[in-house]
């Protein structure tokens, strides 16, 4: 078993936090239940052994009647409408942005804490967004609704972190390598069946991804900005995580690209920091930081990769070396690699929930 196998290993057999609190069982709603991040929530909630004394999951009309298994038994699922939140505790929100801004409010005037997916509200002021390892303190400030980041914020994000609290950065340069699991459940599906067609030698025709999946890659599928030339991934990257590290003017660019990686999210980070920064001093800062597993093994080769993150609740990161380019010794490279439906979504949205529960 490799070093970060035995880290995420032991992490996943902790108590959580609510649990080891004593915190009072609580009626969970899973909104969006049935997609690809809210069946992880489920996972991740009975994984975690989460105080649930009941559980609904929601989703659309289509989905009402169906089941799905929650700590060995069948759930059915139930049609999402303002008045299933009377008695809910905490509601997962994982189900777009427009039912979020139609849904939670409701959520929220039943008594709920509504831990939302969607980038409906992260930019709202009065809306903290939080990565419990980074800026927990951001709870204390809720009025019901937490914001969950977008997936590559929280993985970035994550490697970032203990290198900023000891060095502070002054610049990071983020290029996204995304897996189909960001788009959901169909994209998924989509590359997995463009694939087969490719190698069958068939024709395939896209109709969730803008452009042929199999063996390509292409921009992230969001709205490019006229003015500025960047699309809506590469913007909100920037934007949260100045909120989530509390610095409004850091300098960030960002590139998302969509790569044919069915789950996990890559990423390539280049970071000038105030001061110089040995490659030794930053790997003995990330390795020392909850919820980062170190993999870093030049004499094999071995770095972070997407289907070694996949499945797995830490963040890989390692290829650390001095940026050549910046004579000053200030600049580090990087790469690191997370799973976009654990702690890219739904891991961080039940650790957030631990946490109002405590």
């Amino acid at each position: 078993m490799s070093p970060y196998d035995q880290q995420n290993l032991a992490q996943s057999q902790r108590p959580a936090a609510a649990q080891q609190a004593g915190a009072r069982p609580a009626t969970v709603a899973v909104v969006g239940a049935t997609g690809a991040v809210g069946t992880e929530m489920l996972r991740v909630l009975e994984a975690r052994g989460f105080p649930v004394a009941e559980i609904r999951l929601l989703a659309s009309a289509r989905s009402a009647g169906t089941s799905m298994e929650f700590r060995g038994e069948q759930v059915p699922v139930a049609e999402l409408t303002e008045a299933v939140f009377q008695g809910v505790d905490v509601a997962l929100f994982s189900a777009g942005g427009e039912r979020s801004r139609r849904f939670a409010p409701a959520a929220v005037r039943a008594g709920a804490v509504v831990i939302d997916n969607s980038s409906a509200f992260r930019m709202a002021p009065d809306v903290p967004l939080v990565v419990p390892e980074i800026n927990p303190g951001a709870l204390s400030a809720h009025t019901g609704i937490i914001a969950n980041p977008n997936c590559a914020a929280i993985i970035a994000g994550m490697a970032l972190w203990p290198l900023h609290q000891a060095n502070p950065i002054r610049r990071v340069v983020v290029t996204t390598y995304q897996a189909a699991s960001g788009a959901g459940a169909a994209a998924m599906q989509e590359l997995i069946d463009a694939t087969r067609a490719s190698l069958e030698g068939r024709p395939f025709t896209p109709s969730v991804m803008p452009h042929p999946y199999a063996f390509n890659l292409f921009s992230h599928n969001t709205a490019i900005d006229p003015e500025t030339g960047y699309n809506d991934e590469e913007t909100k990257v920037i934007r949260e995580l100045r909120k989530i590290f509390a610095e409004p003017e850091l300098r960030a660019t960002a590139t998302c690209i969509r790569v044919p990686v069915l789950r996990a999210h890559s990423i390539a980070l280049n970071v000038t920091f105030d001061r110089p920064m040995p490659p030794a001093e930053a790997r003995e800062l990330l390795a020392a930081a909850p919820g980062l597993a170190l993999v870093d093994d030049a004499a094999r080769n071995h770095f972070p990769m997407p289907n070694e993150a996949t499945g797995q609740d830490n963040i890989l990161v390692g290829r650390i070396r001095e940026d050549l380019s910046d004579g000053s010794g200030r600049s580090l490279a990087l790469f690191v690699a997370g799973d976009q439906l654990l702690k890219g979504a739904a891991l961080n949205a039940v650790q957030i929930a631990e946490m109002v529960r405590t």
